[in-house]
């Protein structure tokens, strides 16, 4: 269920808060601020702390995959998003929800989002979006002022008068909305006190509006052009526990028309959405708890340049998931392998940052779970994804890496890392090759189901680029099979003399082989047999850690694939 958060404490963290889990809060956020990249001197100066303080912490975030260190440049890794997607999986929205919020969306032609409140502000926590040139798209985990979104209108229905206090106060203190930077920002001129408080006045209207109509709508408020209306999804006890939001753009529709026409479908949802939130969450399987070994081992290798105690901090948030939205400190301590001391200590810190909210002897994460890194991350694209692993894989094996999907009956290149040799492979990204006759495409072709693959290699032209390149129908059929069976295709002088390359498939959280990645080199280098005894395992370790960062990037939203 959606929670709105209490503010961080203003009188400073309690006594057993732990420090370290505090600075390592305040890198995470400042790297999000910095959209996922910045300079760790900049980390410095954004955070306030000491520079060996911030090369402490981004080692240990290193350690944990969380960050990756590029000389003296910070960037998030998608295994970060765990985080957040233990926030999203507590909540049970975007998992059950999304599918039909997509369906929605395919009906209406229209970009669709649910979204769920945070204090004074709405965060979108899933978006199914259409494909055009005037479309507008916020990232999962962005903040937005309540009042310049339809959802927001929804939530302030239900405000209490102590939370519309502190709205009136932080309109007044930042009017312009300079403290929401995935907005657009407002006029100069509505600081002004006359205009100040017709926005106040204007808010407070909408959000009495939306209790009687039971839908709220957004008339170019964010930005000119972009127009929007949105229903509550409530629980089984009639509260609201996100609001589904239908956008558009004037080209295509006013607010009124988009009201009109999305209404009967969009309440059809509604009803169904509601439907599937009476049926409990069933629990997350987690992977046995051996924090405590992992910490250890990496402390003595690491020495003062591992901070356990924010390693183990960072992991209390992982304990909660689908069907583990409430936990007691026991349940903490035992989903996570620390000691209840730890754990508590940990939780407290988080409740002291506004990231857990305690009700009686549970805990539960806030929607500011998503302010550490989740926003950058969530518009990661599969090559953005892969690319850091090729560079490691090219460190390894001394020759090129590339990623490439298919693309109709050739291989289109997303993603290369090259190699520094005299002679070596130049591919260019984007480049389009044809799929019978190169690793890659072997060994995504052999993943198709036969009628499709079929299909394909029917209204492919095989040519002989060389005189090594297979071209009869019923020994490429053959070939592929095995290709299948052996889970890797090895292409030798098939696409061009002196060229040998070696391919595995990339895989999503379904098993679909959805890219591919090679080593490729030139012939001379080795031989097959030396290609399949020292760069296969390494290509095969690669593939995996590109499937890994993929399954949790793509968790509540699809990566695209180019």
């Amino acid at each position: 269920m959606a929670v709105t958060p209490p503010p961080a404490d203003p009188s400073g963290p309690p006594a057993e808060a732990v420090g370290p889990l505090l600075r390592g809060v305040a890198v995470l956020r400042a790297l999000g601020a910095a959209d996922g990249r910045c300079p760790v001197g900049e980390l410095v100066r954004a955070t306030g702390l000491a520079r060996s303080t911030v090369d402490r912490v981004t080692a240990t975030l290193a350690r944990m995959g969380y960050v990756r260190l590029d000389a003296h440049t910070a960037s998030l890794a998608p295994r970060l998003m765990e985080l957040g997607n233990a926030f999203l999986g507590a909540l049970h929205v975007p998992g059950p929800l999304g599918p039909l919020a997509e369906q929605l969306a395919d009906e209406l032609d229209e970009s669709v989002s649910l979204a769920v409140p945070d204090g004074d502000g709405i965060r979108f926590v899933h978006q199914s979006t259409r494909r055009r040139a005037m479309s507008l798209s916020f990232r999962i985990g962005d903040l937005l002022p309540a009042e310049r979104t339809a959802p927001g209108a929804l939530f302030a229905a239900d405000w209490t008068d102590e939370q519309w206090t502190h709205w009136r106060e932080r309109r007044a203190a930042d009017p312009l909305d300079r403290g929401f930077p995935a907005i657009p920002g407002r006029p100069e001129t509505e600081a002004e006190s006359p205009q100040l408080a017709s926005s106040v006045k204007e808010f407070e209207g909408r959000a009495a509006e939306a209790r009687d109509a039971g839908l709220a709508v957004d008339d170019q408020l964010i930005e000119p052009g972009l127009v929007a209306v949105a229903l509550p999804v409530r629980d089984p006890e009639g509260r609201t526990v996100c609001a589904l939001s239908v956008v558009s753009h004037t080209s295509r529709h006013s607010a009124a028309s988009l009201r009109r026409s999305l209404l009967p479908g969009a309440r059809r949802t509604v009803a169904a959405m509601e439907r599937l939130l009476r049926a409990p969450a069933a629990p997350r399987t987690r992977p046995e708890a051996r924090l405590t070994d992992w910490t250890t081992a990496s402390k003595q290798e690491l020495g003062s340049g591992f901070v356990e105690s924010l390693a183990r901090g960072l992991t209390v948030l992982t304990a909660f998931d689908e069907g583990r939205d409430a936990l007691s400190l026991t349940a903490v301590a035992e989903a996570t392998g620390l000691v209840r001391a730890t754990a508590r200590r940990a939780l407290l810190s988080f409740e002291h940052l506004g990231l857990v909210r305690r009700d009686d002897r549970e805990f539960r994460l806030t929607p500011r779970v998503l302010d550490l890194g989740h926003a950058p991350l969530s518009r990661s694209t599969l090559p953005e994804i892969a690319s850091p692993h090729l560079a490691a894989l090219v460190r390894t094996v001394h020759d090129s890496a590339s990623l490439a999907v298919l693309d109709g009956d050739a291989i289109r290149y997303t993603a290369r890392v090259a190699t520094s040799r005299i002679m070596s492979v130049h591919i260019t990204i984007g480049t389009r090759l044809p799929a019978y006759a190169a690793s890659m495409g072997r060994v995504l072709l052999a993943d198709l189901p036969a009628d499709e693959r079929a299909a394909l290699l029917d209204r492919s032209e095989l040519r002989a680029l060389t005189p090594h390149t297979v071209t009869d129908r019923a020994s490429l059929d053959a070939l592929l099979d095995e290709v299948g069976a052996a889970r890797h295709a090895l292409v030798d002088e098939e696409l061009e003399e002196g060229l040998r390359s070696l391919a595995v498939p990339v895989r999503d959280a379904s098993g679909r082989a959805v890219a591919a990645v090679n080593v490729a080199m030139h012939s001379s280098r080795r031989t097959p047999a030396q290609v399949r005894d020292e760069v296969l395992p390494e290509l095969r370790a690669t593939a995996a850690r590109i499937e890994a960062d993929l399954r949790i990037a793509g968790r509540f939203s699809p990566v695209p694939v180019v």
